[in-house]
């Protein structure tokens, strides 16, 4: 249990730290685009978890077997997480925010999307063959 205590500490830290590097990213530049940033790692974990349980056989194991649904589900998935960090580099490139933010943004949104990926991975419920 004390494991378990530990690492959720680590990962919240984890996650305040990403989720300041945006605000900074927008507070020291008085421009809250970057603000977008946020917004799509953190809906960027939904369709995969949505589609997770699509068409999948309770008997079947393989990534073979996988239906259209959760293949559909980790595309959109990786859509929002390349928009997620394409997004201040557009908006770098137009001018509309400065390289600092830009830096500051991805880092943050990297630390809250490795985060979110951390803690499902860490805490995910997989049934044990023998139960």
């Amino acid at each position: 249990m004390a494991a378990g205590l530990r690492t959720v500490i680590l990962l919240s830290f984890v996650l305040a730290v990403g989720f300041l590097l945006i605000i900074l990213s927008c507070a020291l530049w008085q421009n809250w685009l970057p603000l977008l940033v946020a917004l799509t790692f953190v809906i960027a974990p939904l369709p995969n978890a949505l589609f997770a349980h699509c068409g999948n056989d309770e008997f079947t194991t393989s990534y073979d077997s996988a239906s259209g649904a959760v293949d559909l589900g980790r595309f959109i998935t990786a859509m929002i997480v390349i928009t997620g960090f394409a997004l201040p580099i557009v908006l770098t490139h137009s001018e509309v925010i400065t390289p600092g933010a830009c830096a500051m943004s991805i880092a943050g949104g990297g630390l809250v999307y490795g985060t979110i990926l951390a803690y499902s991975a860490a805490f995910s419920q997989e049934d044990s063959e023998y139960d």
